[in-house]
């Protein structure tokens, strides 16, 4: 009988224990081999749906593995999580609230009740809000102060008020609309600022302001720096309302910092930053590239959603690649996971998901307070497929540690130039083949002598040339990168650290680590200009902020 999935030491199940047996019997498991004995291999180990295909035959599975993984995720209650999850249940237990990211992308009609209180009237109420906001500017009829319509918009926000929409907006910039330009500002270091306003015109610039609290240190500060610059452009005070909205679930100091109150559109606490992208932290999203395909994004989210809730776990994208990275992070060692997308537009997916996942699950306590008692959350990383070959993929294929890699990419381009679309692909088919092949000491030995070289020479060289391959991977294809085809890719991986989360029991929508540094940084901030004159509370601070305040000029 499934359990609660936040209560159960999920090391303890029997399946648990099947798959550790499993993993030992897979010891001398080997790819190439698997495939050789297997024509049926990637049917077996592929499915397709919302828009993406996936390729997982290329992992250290087989259809045992797969039977065990599912059987792990019955057990552990999975099917019960993701009931609750949709269903407002509080599963972020630490902040009594629900997950709700997925009411955004539902559509009209549907009902998701919070305290009893159905919040798809005021979802609605909220897009429709966007639509009316994204045509003015769009129509040229939300004109700066000397009557100029609006060209640049700057979203002034970080997290998941800046990683998301940035994402999703250099996605799909071919679906940019004309005489929009769009700009995100997340940095606190004042060159980030410097360089951003010197591209501007304020009498042009639209700003929005996007916090859920609106005390975010580092959105405040930019925000300061924006009205200050606007302000010494030549704009007035009177006029500010023509050039600042917020995005935020307070709205008193949104006001206080001078935004209109119908400038400001509502955040709600069971949507976390992470997850706000489908929210009006989109709106620079929909600024972008128009809000029906803003809309098209949600809809190609809610069929992900749809699959996550109906599919049976055997053929469940999110549930499947969660299982594969819970076999790899607990069962192989495996203690990093590799994003390599090969799409120049897909270049920052890598930093979404680092946030999304790390932020998610790097936790070290189940939801009941008592600690996990395996590995969690991996430490992502990656970037661009076809530069990291040229850097980093020399440690996927040669390095001592196995760390899995997940391949993005498009069967097309919306810029083809000669055959460059076909070597991309073709990189990544590769790079993926050469991590599950590897190459042999005979085959070493073998490539050295057909280029003529002595057998000192072969010897001397083919332990270098030696591969040891065996290193899984998954691959994701997009016939292209579409609003639908991003809002189900991103969904995907939402849907993956959750239930990867919902199996160790462990919570993925709170992030205490993340509020220690803030509060820890008002004291130091506080040592380093003056005002605070006790000493830090370890050496080695006080020491960097003595440091500081020797040398610093300005």
């Amino acid at each position: 009988m499934p359990h609660s999935p936040s209560s159960i030491d999920v090391t303890r199940l029997a399946s648990w224990q099947a798959l550790a047996a499993h993993r030992d019997q897979l010891d001398d498991f080997s790819l190439r081999q698997a495939f050789a004995e297997d024509p049926q291999r990637f049917a077996t180990f592929s499915l397709n749906d919302c828009g993406l295909f996936l390729d997982y035959s290329k992992n250290l599975i087989d259809s045992r593995t797969r039977e065990l993984l599912v059987g792990l995720a019955r057990e552990a209650g999975l099917a019960q999580a993701i009931r609750d999850l949709f269903d407002g249940a509080l599963v972020n237990a630490s902040e009594r609230r629900p997950a709700l990211h997925t009411a955004l992308r539902r559509p009209i009609g549907d009902r998701v009740l919070v305290d009893g209180v159905d919040v798809m009237p005021e979802v609605q109420r909220v897009l429709n809000r966007m639509s009316e906001l994204v045509g003015k500017v769009h129509n040229g009829l939300w004109r700066g102060y000397t009557e100029k319509p609006i060209t640049d918009v700057v979203n002034i926000g970080i997290g998941g008020s800046f990683l998301g929409p940035q994402l999703v907006s250099e996605a799909l910039l071919p679906f940019a609309q004309r005489g929009v330009r769009c700009h995100y500002l997340a940095n606190i270091d004042g060159s980030s600022f410097h360089e951003l306003a010197a591209k501007l015109r304020a009498e042009t610039t639209l700003f929005i302001v996007s916090s859920k609290t609106f005390n975010t240190l580092e959105t405040l500060k930019n925000a300061q720096a924006a009205r200050s610059w606007y302000l010494a452009q030549g704009g007035s005070e009177a006029e500010l309302h023509r050039h600042f909205m917020a995005v935020s679930s307070n709205r008193e100091a949104a006001m206080a910092f001078g935004i209109r109150e119908e400038n400001i559109l509502p955040m709600w606490d069971w949507v976390g930053g992470r997850y706000s992208l489908w929210s009006a932290i989109g709106l620079p999203i929909a600024m972008s590239i128009g809000i029906s395909n803003f809309k098209e994004l949600l809809a190609g989210a809610y069929r992900m959603d749809e699959h996550f809730q109906s599919a049976p776990f055997e053929r469940n994208m999110p549930v499947l690649l969660a299982l594969l990275g819970i076999w790899y992070g607990n069962f192989w060692g495996a203690q990093s996971q590799a994003i390599l997308p090969y799409d120049h537009y897909l270049r920052n997916i890598t930093k979404h998901l680092q946030q999304l996942d790390m932020e998610s699950n790097g936790k070290r306590v189940r939801q009941d307070g008592s600690p996990v008692t395996t590995a969690s959350g991996p430490v992502i990383w990656g970037g661009v497929g076809c530069n990291g070959q040229h850097a980093y993929h020399q440690l996927l294929h040669q390095g001592t540690q196995l760390i899995p890699a997940d391949f993005i990419v498009p069967v097309s381009s919306y810029n083809p130039v000669a055959d460059h679309h076909q070597w991309l692909f073709a990189n990544c088919l590769s790079q993926s083949q050469a991590l599950m092949l590897g190459k042999s000491r005979d085959e070493a030995e073998a490539e050295l002598r057909s280029q003529g070289l002595g057998e000192d020479q072969v010897q001397r060289l083919a332990p270098h040339k030696v591969i040891p391959g065996n290193r899984p991977s998954n691959t994701l294809v997009l016939e292209r990168v579409s609003p639908g085809r991003l809002g189900a890719l991103i969904g995907l991986y939402e849907h993956k650290v959750f239930a990867q989360s919902a199996i160790w029991g462990t919570n993925a929508f709170d992030q205490w680590g993340v509020e220690l540094g803030k509060q820890l940084g008002q004291g130091v901030y506080a040592r380093l200009v003056g005002s605070a004159k006790d000493a830090a509370e370890d050496g080695s601070t006080q020491g960097l902020i003595d440091f500081f305040r020797g040398r610093h000029r300005g």
